[in-house]
């Protein structure tokens, strides 16, 4: 049986000063109308590194990555309380438009989700499109380059007319992954996208996440803590909607600070 969390809580976190952060949250709470799933979050995700967020189910692991690029809001009845600020401008500001949140903050979804009516180029660019873009030399162009970035590019240049529900499970995890990449984000927000592949197909999306984090500041949701310990350069522990620990990966696994961490980690619960 896990611990009920008390208001007050001591959290572990990383002293504020010893990287620079790219997303920060400073008292974020969201609801689905009266269930309030996040409790007060405060969270400083460093830039151009690998950020995995983990905990047990319902845990609010996805409500946080959701409000992180406004798409929370979206579901009926929901509501998003305290501070979220992307280079330091607030995204829940009363003059911020959150389509242009949504550009800058990319995501890819736990399922791999192709439009299959489409092409593999179009479902590359399909963002791009979306928001106006109808020159077919610069869509060709961006297709090319999101799917390099993706590492599919060999894969299916000889086949980009085909239907993106064509390819295999983690074909369609890196296509959508060259989809979130085509508009160029700054940030890109994956919850739990290995969960539904295989080993070689997780190895494949692992490997790519790691060079992105060259480009892009990566925010990864993850039930598999052997996931986290692979591919994360910090590590955050919710449970029950609140943040209970922060800190380097490899220092939270081998010395969390919490016991309730410790208690996780070990499979004590969960």
């Amino acid at each position: 049986m896990g611990y009920q969390t008390q208001e007050g809580d001591e959290v572990s976190a990383r002293p504020a000063a010893e990287y620079s952060a790219k997303i920060e949250t400073r008292g974020l709470k969201a609801s689905f109308g009266s269930n309030m799933v996040l409790k007060g979050i405060d969270l400083r995700i460093p830039a151009n590194r690998i950020t995995a967020v983990m905990g047990p189910s319902g845990c609010g692991k996805t409500t946080f990555i959701r409000c992180l690029n406004r798409l929370h809001e979206l579901t009926p009845g929901a509501s998003v309380e305290g501070v979220a600020l992307l280079d330091g401008e607030d995204i829940y500001g009363k003059d911020v438009d959150p389509v242009s949140v949504r550009r800058r903050i990319g995501m890819v979804f736990q399922k791999p989700n192709p439009f299959p009516t489409m092409s593999i180029l179009d479902n590359a660019v399909a963002g791009l499109t979306l928001n106006g873009v109808k020159d077919k030399r610069t869509l060709r162009q961006a297709a090319e380059r999101s799917l390099r970035g993706a590492y599919l590019w060999d894969e299916v240049r000889d086949k980009l007319g085909n239907s993106g529900a064509s390819l295999s499970g983690g074909q369609q995890q890196r296509l959508c992954i060259a989809r979130a990449l085509a508009v160029e984000p700054e940030v890109l927000l994956m919850d739990e996208p290995c969960s539904a592949l295989d080993p070689t197909a997780t190895a494949k999306i692992e490997e790519l996440i790691t060079t992105l984090k060259n480009e892009y500041t990566i925010v990864l949701v993850t039930h598999n803590m052997q996931q986290a310990s692979r591919v994360a350069d910090y590590t955050a522990f919710f449970y029950l909607g609140k943040l209970i620990e922060f800190d380097e990966t490899a220092r939270l696994f081998e010395n969390p600070r919490q016991e309730l961490t410790e208690r996780y980690i070990t499979g004590k619960f969960g």
